[in-house]
């Protein structure tokens, strides 16, 4: 890598959301150690492609650099991930850059993740508190508990698993796992269990739960390891027990 001295990328571009994407190409300068983010900067304080011609700098989207808000994600060599972890010495050369395609493309490698947001809304993914005084301390949850809803917490609403998963696109309405994980979540916390039965009918209809095709390809892309699979077995049983609850109209199963 380092005898090259440059690096080749082939970015999918769009100039609109209407306008049909093309591919441009470019060479940035190398150094050890940079990432995906380090040479899109480069192209885009020199936007000049590999043909010589001044051209339009690339959009994306970043924020933390530290692989934690989600922001960064692209599809990098065929494969959905955070563009601030992806080592250019650890890629195949050329390196193809590519949005999203789950997602309505905004303008280049920046894509509008509202479907995703609004799947959290649509299941409340937040612990609800009424009042602004002060409540004092909340119940607390088992160590054991805590320690797998922790695990659902590293969620930084990042998009990959829903890119990866095949039931999640433009003909469905899928909501996705990232989505579901966070029911999961916040219905373990003592205080959100007072709005599991809302949160779990809410994916017990149309784009919920029986949407899913279980092809696991969510667990297996997720950066944070996150056991995406797991919440969503879970979560089979727990709006099966919610069907019979809503069937003899008990709150004991």
């Amino acid at each position: 890598m380092a005898e090259t001295k440059t690096v080749k990328f082939i970015i999918t571009r769009q100039d609109t959301p209407e306008s049909a994407p093309y591919e441009e190409e470019f060479e940035v300068p190398y150094r050890p150690n940079m990432n995906v983010i380090s040479a899109l900067m480069e192209i885009r304080r020199n936007p000049v492609n590999t043909k010589g011609q001044k051209t339009t700098p690339v959009t994306w989207e970043m924020n933390c650099l530290e692989e934690v808000c989600g922001a960064c994600s692209m599809v990098i060599n065929g494969k959905p991930r955070q563009s601030c972890s992806a080592l250019v010495d650890k890629l195949e050369q050329p390196i193809r850059l590519a949005p999203m395609k789950t997602f309505p493309v905004i303008r280049d490698l920046q894509i509008d993740r509202s479907r995703m947001f609004d799947a959290l809304k649509k299941v409340k993914a937040w612990i609800p508190i009424d009042g602004t005084y002060d409540l004092g301390p909340g119940p607390r949850m088992p160590e054991t508990k805590r320690q797998w809803a922790y695990e659902l917490s590293k969620c930084m609403t990042c998009g990959v698993c829903l890119e990866a998963c095949p039931n999640v696109n433009s003909k469905s309405n899928f909501i996705g796992p990232q989505p579901l994980s966070q029911v999961r979540l916040f219905n373990a916390h003592p205080t959100g269990a007072m709005n599991k039965a809302e949160r779990l009918e809410a994916i017990m209809g149309d784009g919920g739960l029986s949407n899913c095709g279980n092809s696991q390809n969510c667990v297996q892309s997720c950066p944070k390891g996150i056991p995406l699979t797991t919440s969503i077995a879970a979560l089979n049983r727990e709006t099966t027990f919610q069907a019979f609850r809503n069937f003899f109209g008990s709150d004991h199963v």
